[in-house]
């Protein structure tokens, strides 16, 4: 049975439900929701094949698939894939353990042109779960593939150790930014946004 994540206990047990309604909410009002996926659109090739790790309720999902991505979103929170999945009809939506993932028996084959973990997904796993979790997402990347991803400094994971993670699952930190914005990076930052690159494979 897969650790419980931070998301389930270090939150309300209906944090969910308002966390869909939260962001319903914002785009009713027009708000700008797709900051990770522009950013991760300007990476990649039109037409690519991406992850998003942590889909949580479609958001960035749903404007990557909109920009013509084809996107396949992963959360385990049930809750948040069944809102994506009647929110943002187009992409493919699996509930599934990122520190586990295997989409094969989900129907999805093949290595992603590109990932992005958005909305703090990497605090909010079960903890010592991280170097697995980066390994799997390496896992489902072709080589050279970039993976973006968005976190709080100012938590339990310190950017030493996810630095140290993103290297042992196959990851060279490629850039780092203090927002999604690509402000620059400063070591008083409270939020990182690092672009890794799969590395390739040794000859």
């Amino acid at each position: 049975m897969s650790e419980a994540t931070r998301w389930v206990t270090d939150t309300a047990t209906d944090h969910s439900q308002t966390y869909v309604a939260h962001f319903r909410e914002l785009a009713a009002q027009g708000r700008d929701l797709g900051g990770e996926a522009r950013l991760l659109d300007a990476l990649v090739a039109p037409g690519s094949r991406l992850l998003d790790a942590g889909s949580g309720s479609g958001r960035t999902g749903a404007v990557l698939h909109a920009r013509g991505h084809q996107v396949v979103g992963v959360d385990a929170d049930p809750v948040l894939v069944a809102a994506a999945a009647e929110d943002h009809p187009g992409p493919t939506w699996i509930v599934d353990d990122l520190a586990a993932m295997d989409l094969r028996p989900h129907g999805v084959e093949g290595p992603f042109d590109g990932a992005v973990l958005a909305g703090n997904v990497m605090v909010f796993l079960a903890p010592g779960t991280e170097e697995a979790v980066l390994r799997r997402l390496a896992a489902h990347l072709r080589p050279d593939a970039p993976a973006v991803l968005g976190f709080a400094t100012d938590r339990h994971y310190a950017l030493a150790g996810f630095d140290a993670h993103a290297d042992a699952a196959g990851f060279v930190v490629e850039h780092r930014f203090s927002t999604w914005d690509l402000r620059p990076w400063t070591e008083d930052a409270d939020f990182a946004v690092t672009i890794l690159r799969r590395r390739e494979p040794h000859a």
